[in-house]
C-alpha cells in the first residue's frame, strides 16, 4: 500500500510517500514560496535529489508538479496515479468534532472549512490541499489527521476557560491543543523506551511553533496552546502567553486595529519581536557574539519552558521523563542546556557531553544520577499520519 502524506501550509506543501506497512519512505520533499515566481521544489528519493526554482502560482499547480515528478520515467517512483492508495492530510484544527482520523467526504470538508476561524493560518491551507489532492489523485482514499485529536482526552476542568458558559456551549471557546500528531508519536516512543505504560511524561515540541504537553499513561491531560496556536511558549513569530489586557491597551491607547493586533501577535512577536530574527540559528550566532537582545530572548524562551515543566510536573504528581523534539528540540543543545539548568530539584539533570551529540534516533541525554529521563526523540509526524491513515482503511 502506498500512502502519500501532505502537510499543506499557506505557501508551502511538505510531502512524503510511504510504502506501508513496512514504513519505507519512497520519496520526500517540499514545495515552498507557492504563489511566487521563484517558488522552490525539492524532491528526494534513495537514488535522486532534485531541487529547482520555478513559478508555482497556487497549491493546485504545486501538486500537479509533484504528480508529474512522481510519474517521471527516469526519476519517478510510480507508474500511474492509481498507485497512490491513500492521501493523508495533516489538518491543524478539528475542534471538538474530530477525536480521531477521519475519512474525508463533503461533510468533513465543510466542517474543516468552518473551523478555519480557530486556525486562520492553517486550516484554509489544509482545506485547499484536500480539494486539490482530490482532483490530482481522484482514485485515492483521502484521510484527515487532526493535530487536535490527541488532546481530546484533556478533561473539562482543564480545557474550559473561566468565561461565561454560553461562550463555551454555543461558540465552543475552549482549549483545543495542537501539534498532537508530534506529541503522540514521541510520547509513544518514550513509553516504549521507558518500558512502562503507566508513565508521567512531558513532551516539548520546539520549532517555529512551540508547545508542551503533559501526558499521563499515554494520554494528553494538559497542553500549552489553547483556542488557537498562539498561546503558551515563546515561538518564532508568535508571542505565546500574554496578559489579555495588552490587547485592550494597544487598541485604546496606541490606536491599533484588531487586524494590526492579530498581525503583531502572530507574525511580529516571539523571538522575531525580541531580536529581529525568527530563525534560532541566527539568534544563537548573535548571542555568542554578545548581542544582548538575543541573549535575553534565549533566557526568556528557556524560562517559559521551565515554568511549564514545573507546573506540569505538579499536575502529573511526579515525572518519569521529559522529551525534546522538533527542529529546535532535536538539534539545539544550547536550548536544551538552558531549559534543564537548575531543575535538579525535580530530578532533571543532563550529561553535557551526551547533550552535544546529534543523532537521528532516540537519544538519552540524562546524567547518570538523574531521577528523571531527559530524551531527545526525532518527531516523524508524516509517518504517524501514514500509520493512522492505514489503520483507518485497513478493513
Amino acid at each position: 500500500m502506498q500512502v502519500l502524506v501532505l502537510n499543506s501550509g499557506s505557501s508551502s506543501i511538505k510531502f512524503q510517500l510511504f510504502s506501508m506497512p513496512e514504513e519505507r519512505i519512497l520519496c520526500s520533499g517540499l514545495i515552498e514560496r507557492i504563489g511566487m515566481n521563484d517558488a522552490r521544489f525539492v524532491y528526494r528519493t534513495t537514488d535522486n535529489s532534485i531541487e529547482l526554482e520555478t513559478p508555482i502560482l497556487n497549491h493546485k499547480k504545486g501538486l500537479k508538479l509533484l504528480s508529474k515528478q512522481l510519474l517521471d520515467s527516469e526519476t519517478g517512483i510510480i507508474k500511474s496515479k492509481e498507485d497512490i492508495d491513500i492521501v493523508g492530510h495533516r489538518v491543524v484544527q478539528g475542534g471538538a468534532l474530530f477525536d480521531k482520523t477521519t475519512q474525508i467526504d463533503s461533510t468533513v470538508k465543510e466542517q474543516i472549512n468552518e473551523l478555519s476561524s480557530l486556525a486562520p493560518l492553517h486550516n484554509p491551507a489544509n482545506f485547499e490541499g484536500i480539494k486539490v489532492a482530490e482532483t490530482v489523485f481522484p482514485n485515492a482514499k483521502q484521510a484527515a489527521i487532526f493535530d487536535t485529536a490527541f488532546h481530546q482526552t484533556i478533561p473539562e476542568h482543564v480545557f474550559r476557560y473561566a468565561i461565561p458558559e454560553t461562550l463555551f456551549t454555543k461558540h465552543k471557546i475552549r482549549l483545543y491543543g495542537f501539534h498532537g500528531t508530534s506529541h503522540k508519536y514521541v510520547s509513544e516512543k518514550a513509553i516504549e523506551y521507558l518500558g512502562k505504560k503507566q508513565s508521567k511524561i512531558i513532551t516539548i515540541h520546539l520549532g517555529n511553533g512551540c508547545s508542551v504537553t503533559a501526558i499521563k499513561d499515554g494520554k494528553s491531560i494538559d497542553h500549552s496552546m489553547g483556542l488557537t496556536p498562539l498561546n503558551g511558549l515563546i515561538m518564532g513569530t508568535r508571542s505565546g502567553d500574554i496578559d489579555p489586557a495588552v490587547i485592550f491597551h494597544l487598541s485604546k491607547n496606541l490606536n491599533y486595529s484588531l487586524r494590526d493586533i492579530e498581525t503583531l501577535l502572530l507574525k511580529e512577536s516571539g523571538m522575531f519581536g525580541l531580536t529581529g530574527y525568527s530563525d534560532l540559528r541566527d539568534i544563537l550566532t548573535k548571542a555568542e557574539r554578545g548581542d544582548k537582545s538575543c541573549q535575553l530572548a534565549l533566557q526568556m524562551n528557556a524560562y517559559r519552558i521551565k515554568k511549564y515543566i514545573g507546573s506540569y510536573t505538579a499536575i502529573l504528581n511526579g515525572l518519569d521523563a521529559i522529551v525534546f523534539t522538533a527542529g529546535i528540540g532535536e538539534n539545539c543543545d544550547v536550548m536544551r542546556k538552558l531549559v534543564c539548568k537548575d531543575l535538579d530539584f525535580l530530578g532533571i539533570e543532563i550529561d553535557e557531553d551526551k547533550n552535544q551529540i546529534r543523532t537521528k534516533t532516540l537519544h538519552d541525554i540524562s546524567a547518570k544520577r538523574a531521577k528523571v529521563k531527559t530524551l531527545v526523540i526525532p518527531t516523524n509526524e508524516e509517518l504517524e499520519i501514514a500509520k493512522q491513515a492505514v489503520e483507518l482503511f485497513k478493513n
